[in-house]
């Protein structure tokens, strides 16, 4: 899966400022919304929130994947923030997260949301990936990696 097609390069910081869990997705919501594909950036925050008060996003390992199904999208968008000081998630594993994909999905779509979370999920298991991302440079690096990690 070419996770690439959701996300662009004015999408990815690798300097999230935040320290807390709704600072981080706030960040990440600003940088969605350069998005053509985003319509409504209060209306992201709001879902993105209500959504992750469900449950923490946070799965673990210096990982999270806040998300929602929401009208403020007319497509899938990925938006990627990184941090090195650790934003405190109230992570399934209690640590800081560094790595954040923000999702952002239309409510009609059905399975293609899940099958972006579910490859993402995959490849942030491996604590290679996962170093590979903490270590990369640019933009345009990261989105090569996620699109050619298996």
């Amino acid at each position: 899966m070419k996770l690439s097609k959701f996300s662009e390069e004015g999408l990815i910081t690798f300097d999230l400022k935040a320290t807390s869990k709704s600072k981080a997705i706030e960040e990440l919501v600003e940088l969605a919304s350069k998005s053509k594909l985003i319509t409504d950036k209060e209306l992201l925050l709001k879902d993105i929130i209500t959504r992750e008060n469900l449950v923490t996003t946070g799965v673990g390992y210096g990982v999270a994947f806040p998300h929602a199904k929401t009208r403020a999208t007319r497509g899938i968008v990925i938006a990627f923030g990184r941090s090195n000081h650790g934003v405190e998630f109230e992570a399934m594993d209690k640590k800081p997260v560094n790595l954040v994909f923000l999702i952002a999905a239309p409510e009609d779509a059905i399975g293609a949301h899940l099958k972006v979370m579910a490859h993402l999920s995959y490849i942030m298991k491996s604590e290679v990936n996962r170093q590979k991302l903490m270590a990369v440079k640019s933009p345009g690096e990261l989105l090569q990696i996620i699109d050619t990690i298996d």
